[in-house]
């Protein structure tokens, strides 16, 4: 993760590292040791939020876009409409960068976009992509201030097989048990995911890439 935040340009504040941590990372290619502050392995345990800590962990200053700002490029978008599980919005972030889409803005309310383990389960898109934190209102009037229409993922939406997406859009993911309709007030369009077996919905993590897929084939 942190040779990916590097090879993006980005630029620690500080670097935390144990011995170890250091020649692993001086193994894989990373110069650390003139930023790193040197802590004994007890001090990195008890930092790590992870069960099994890296060695090596590094302070970068946050970087969050207000809606007009992530949205005046004109490019698609993604919108997590009061997603709450960590894994699936760095999930979805993962799987919106590998379709081409390099934008996300999240909802005020939900998971915080910094949470590491956002950060993690984004695989380093999180520090390739432009990323965004918006109240319903903020995120609705700059999607029509730069003429994007808003698509939500939705179970009363048009198939996704005879959904036409617009070039510009916004492609809306909503919460885990309570859809779009919890967070965000209107939307242009909906589109749904036909399901044939009994289950009762799709992961939101799943649901969101099934859609970007289908919206990368069209363009």
């Amino acid at each position: 993760m942190l040779a990916e935040a590097l090879a993006a340009g980005l630029k620690p504040e500080a670097v935390y590292a144990t011995e170890w941590g250091l020649e692993r990372a001086r193994s894989e290619g990373l110069d650390l040791e003139a930023d790193a502050y040197l802590i004994p392995d007890q001090a990195m345990g008890r930092i790590s939020e992870v069960e099994t800590p890296p060695g090596v962990i590094a302070v970068f200053a946050t970087s969050l876009q207000g809606a007009d700002e992530l949205l005046e490029h004109g490019e698609p978008a993604i919108l997590l409409a009061g997603v709450a599980d960590p894994g699936n919005a760095g999930t979805l972030l993962r799987t919106a960068e590998i379709f081409g889409i390099t934008a996300a803005l999240f909802a005020a309310g939900g998971v915080e976009p910094h949470n590491p383990k956002v950060v993690r389960a984004t695989m380093g898109a999180f520090f390739r992509m432009r990323v965004g934190l918006a109240t319903p209102e903020e995120a609705v009037a700059g999607a029509r201030r730069h003429g994007y229409s808003i698509v939500a993922a939705a179970r009363d939406g048009v198939p996704l097989p005879d959904f036409r997406f617009p070039r510009k859009a916004l492609l809306a993911v909503g919460n885990e048990r309570r859809g779009i309709a919890d967070w965000l007030p209107v939307w242009d369009a909906s589109v749904a995911i036909p399901q044939r077996g009994g289950a009762d919905s799709l992961n939101a993590a799943v649901a969101g890439g099934i859609i970007f897929y289908a919206f990368s084939q069209q363009l």
